[in-house]
């Protein structure tokens, strides 16, 4: 049978800077990359894995990239809206791995209410934060009100959550630090990323599970058990989990194997492999 899978955490960069930036993070974390860091290298990768769809999750690590990631990104939902017209008049012989990407935004914007409204009017289902990277802490009064406004506009945020290995001696969001958002901002469409918190898991279980938030599976299969794992989703309800590798990161094809290989039913399979991103993302 062949399943529908939705990949909700990976990374591409524009080709003029996709190589050294691969080369320069790749050294940072201590990790092979499993793409050449383009979004055509991307788009391979998770064909072979037999994913439909990979969302792009581009982070901002100075205010000023703002403008030019926010076009690179604009550039893959172009793509992907052209797909989407042509899979409804069945135009292409083939189906292929579509990109969809998220915008970003950093902390120490000078106007992020304008950021937001302009990702907004383009049409993104969502923004990425990555407290490590931006070297802010999740429950910053910065990122508070970014998460606020971002959740009046109907948008997704998805950040970081745990250890980063780039960064091993700080987390700067930790399951305490993202239950203080839930409960001061109660945004309806946050993700923490990595199982909601790498390598963190027993505390994201004691922290988290139950809670109105999702959390998706990147760069944790392989590093979690599998005891562990199930025991997350089921504790937290696997009708807010979101299947995600991290690609170039994760190893997509190595990561759909191990997931499928796991003690669940068809019914827990199909919903984080594909239903519940359909769901947040509107598709």
């Amino acid at each position: 049978m062949e399943r529908k899978i939705i990949d909700f955490h990976t990374h591409a960069f524009p080709d003029k800077i996709a190589g050294k930036t691969i080369e320069m993070l790749s050294k940072k974390g201590g990790i092979p990359a499993h793409t050449d860091g383009t979004v055509e290298g991307l788009r391979m990768v998770l064909s072979e894995a037999g994913i439909s769809l990979g969302v792009v999750l581009p982070v901002v690590t100075k205010p000023e990239q703002f403008e030019s990631i926010t076009r690179f990104a604009a550039q893959i939902n172009e793509r992907f809206a052209e797909g989407e017209q042509a899979d409804a008049i069945k135009e292409e012989a083939e189906r292929k791995t579509k990109l969809l990407s998220f915008g970003g935004i950093h902390p120490d914007t000078p106007d992020y209410k304008k950021e937001l409204k302009q990702l907004s009017n383009l049409g993104f289902r969502g923004i990425k934060l990555h407290p490590d990277y931006q070297g802010v802490y999740f429950d910053d009064i910065r990122y508070m009100r970014i998460m606020e406004y971002a959740s009046e506009l109907g948008l997704i945020i998805i950040t970081h959550a745990g250890v980063d290995i780039g960064f091993p001696d700080t987390v700067r969001c930790t399951p305490k630090r993202a239950l203080k958002v839930l409960r001061e901002i109660k945004p309806e469409k946050l993700v923490l990323a990595h199982m909601g918190g790498w390598s963190l898991w027993e505390e994201v279980i004691d922290t988290l599970a139950g809670e109105p938030v999702y959390m998706d599976t990147a760069y944790s299969m392989g590093h979690i058990s599998e005891e562990l794992f199930v025991k997350l989703c089921r504790t937290h309800g696997f009708e807010k989990m979101l299947f995600a590798t991290d690609c170039p990161w994760g190893n997509p094809k190595k990561d759909v194997e191990t997931f499928l290989s796991m003690p669940l039913t068809e019914e827990e399979q199909e919903l984080v492999l594909h239903k519940n991103a359909e769901a947040l993302l509107g598709l």
